[in-house]
């Protein structure tokens, strides 16, 4: 039986085996295909030792059917539907550091970004609701069982809510490889967001005057732009660096 329609899909043996640890019971079904190999009986003993109340090995061509086109690598699950913050969740949370996404509509760099946030900084992610990805199992699986443990928050538009949280006294950089000042060279102390564009058109222009200041990631005359995760990453691990160098 396939659950989908009330459950969500989650695909991969990274996404699934994270899924597995952090929902533990909660998950609904783990699904593995039936041919026996080291990595998916680990899987199914894993999803057995956790709690699961079904763990079934299937045919490979059920996985197909059921994993919506993405890359299945043997096992598939049906999670909870995630969690997503509401914005005063933000504004309220006095060690705010967020990545903001301006229409990133690939799902691969949507999950990527999500993988540095989580992996990097424990940042939260804050997004548009119009002209980005959705949440689906291709960003799920992109994000290698990440948005598991991820802080989400999707807003009907991005530039109010980066509004909002400039009047509530975080700090809004955009980042932008033209920006005449290096991020580095910035205070990047209390609630501070990060706003990465799209790699073809970069920070919108609605967007950017939402942004109380740009900064730039490269040495002036380098590269023009950087892929939104390689760009959350880098950035974030600026500013922990920033904030570790200050508190010392």
């Amino acid at each position: 039986m396939n659950p989908s329609g009330r459950y969500r899909l989650i695909v991969g043996l990274q996404p699934v085996r994270e899924a597995i640890r952090v929902h533990k019971s909660e998950l609904h079904q783990v699904l593995v295909e039936a041919r026996p190999t080291p990595r998916l009986n680990a899987v199914e003993r894993y999803a057995r030792d956790q709690g699961v109340a079904h763990v079934e090995r299937v045919a490979a061509q059920e996985l197909d059917r059921q994993s919506c086109g993405v890359q299945h690598q043997g096992v598939i699950a049906y999670g909870p539907p995630l969690e997503l913050l509401a914005l005063e969740n933000l504004i309220r949370d006095e060690t705010l550091l967020a990545i903001a996404l301006d229409e990133i509509q690939d799902p691969q760099n949507f999950g990527a970004v999500v993988r540095s946030a989580v992996g990097i900084a424990g940042a939260a992610v804050l997004w548009g609701e119009n002209a980005s990805a959705p949440l689906s199992p291709a960003m799920f699986r992109a994000s290698a069982g990440a948005i598991e443990q991820a802080r989400l928050c999707r807003v009907p538009s991005l530039r109010d809510a980066l509004k909002h949280l400039t009047e509530a006294g975080a700090q809004v950089i955009g980042l932008d490889a033209r920006a005449p000042q290096p991020l580095h060279e910035m205070s990047l102390s209390g609630p501070l967001v990060l706003v990465i564009g799209s790699e073809h058109e970069g920070l919108g222009r609605g967007i950017r005057p939402a942004c109380q200041t740009l900064a730039r990631l490269l040495s002036a005359g380098t590269l023009d732009s950087l892929n939104a995760s390689v760009a959350a990453g880098i950035a974030l691990h600026t500013v922990l660096v920033s904030r570790l160098i200050t508190s010392s």
